[in-house]
């Protein structure tokens, strides 16, 4: 199989003499996350991107769910279609085109809310990142939830489905909520206990709060954002939208997601979810070097100044913090492009990865599961599994 353990292995991976005890919450080896489905080679969220994430072995496929217009929920990252569809390209919508607050941001575009399923179902993904392939723009249909769940019945192994309820107090501003849809789309499939294969994530307490008000005993993330590492001291930055939950500014709430973090932010999450899923750099973050000028060096001269000119910091103790608190830690999210990767890994993403399972992540998402895989089978092994 590849990549070494799928999730109805993990228990078994090297079950009898195991000459260390993984740094893991449960001792089991790291899950690998596609994280889009295989969006490091094909237009994320689309059938094809999880079936190849299926085909390089993840141990759980991940769709963001947002809803159309006759909520029907889809995998889409964004509610705007126009960061990842070719939806400008099609004349017959043009008139849909408008401005939309998205969780206190001004946003120009088309809007699936604004769209039946058949009408989405004639736009093509498209690559977020011009350093991926262009080819296949345009080319492959979204997804629906229900596609990826029957992909997943389908494939004949143990993965997981991650979603991941995207903007949820957008949508009940719209008149679509998605929490309701989801968990009857979940009971449809007969995931609705505590073992099924799902884990439900957001950004917004109270959507994972409201889940567990219906009764719901999924496995329920929390997840924690920021906006950017300071490079001149590794220190985290936050700016709208991403400095807090949306519904905590709706509500008046003045914290930062950085308040979750802290022993009795972790204790908070607790009370309602299973598990965190950090930004990584809440876990390792990086730092440049800040020359004469005051300003961070380009230090590989490539006239850029980005991750690959920083060093990693000590590691943080959230892991063990979380862990204490009896919550599971997914950090996000990898990726290969040598840009995103600090200068301690010599532009190998492996090092990268091998890094944060010798820390004890229980699950990390990537955007390259292939290489998250390869890399947790040689840490294995160096372990002697």
């Amino acid at each position: 199989m590849a990549g070494g353990c799928a999730v109805a292995a993990l228990s078994a991976c090297g079950a009898t003499d195991r000459p260390v005890e993984l740094p893991t919450l449960n001792g089991r080896p790291t899950m690998v996350l596609a994280h889009r489905g295989a969006s490091g080679y094909l237009p994320e969220e689309t059938v094809e991107a999880y079936a190849r994430a299926i085909e390089q072995g993840a141990d759980a496929i991940e769709p963001d769910v947002i809803s159309t217009k006759d909520g029907v929920l889809i995998a889409r990252h964004d509610p705007n279609l126009a960061f990842s569809t070719d939806v400008a390209q099609h004349p017959e919508f043009a008139a849909r085109k408008r401005t939309l607050n998205v969780d206190g941001e001004m946003q120009e575009g088309w809007f699936a809310s604004d769209f039946t399923l058949a009408e989405i179902k004639t736009l093509g993904g498209v690559s977020t990142d011009a350093e991926r392939p262009q080819e296949f723009n345009g080319r492959y249909k979204i997804a629906t939830i229900q596609e990826v769940i029957d992909m997943i019945k389908k494939s004949g192994r143990d993965i997981a489905l991650y979603v991941e309820t995207k903007n949820p107090t957008f949508h009940r501003q719209q008149g679509v909520p998605l929490e309701d849809r989801l968990l009857a789309l979940l009971a449809a499939a007969g995931w609705s206990g505590r073992d099924a294969p799902v884990f439900v994530q957001s950004f917004e307490p109270g959507s994972l709060k409201y889940l567990r008000g219906k009764g719901s005993t999924l496995k329920l993330v929390q997840l924690i954002d920021a906006d950017d590492v300071d490079l001149k001291t590794g220190a985290l930055t936050y700016a709208a939208p991403y400095d807090r939950p949306y519904d905590w500014a709706q509500a008046g709430d003045k914290r930062l997601f950085s308040a979750m973090v802290s022993p009795a932010g972790l204790a908070e999450i607790k009370t309602y979810a299973d598990g965190i899923g950090p930004w990584k750099r809440y876990i390792v973050s990086v730092k440049g070097t800040v020359g004469a000028d005051g300003k961070v060096a380009d230090v590989n001269g490539d006239g850029k100044v980005n991750e690959t000119d920083a060093a990693t910091l000590p590691a943080t103790t959230l892991v063990a913090d979380a862990h204490k608190a009896g919550l599971f830690v997914h950090p996000y999210t990898f990726r290969n492009e040598p840009r995103r990767l600090a200068a301690d890994y010599k532009g190998d993403p492996k090092a990268e990865y091998k890094q944060f399972y010798a820390l004890g992540v229980d699950g990390l998402f990537s955007d390259f599961a292939d290489t998250a895989l390869a890399a947790r089978a040689e840490y294995l092994k160096q372990l002697g599994y």
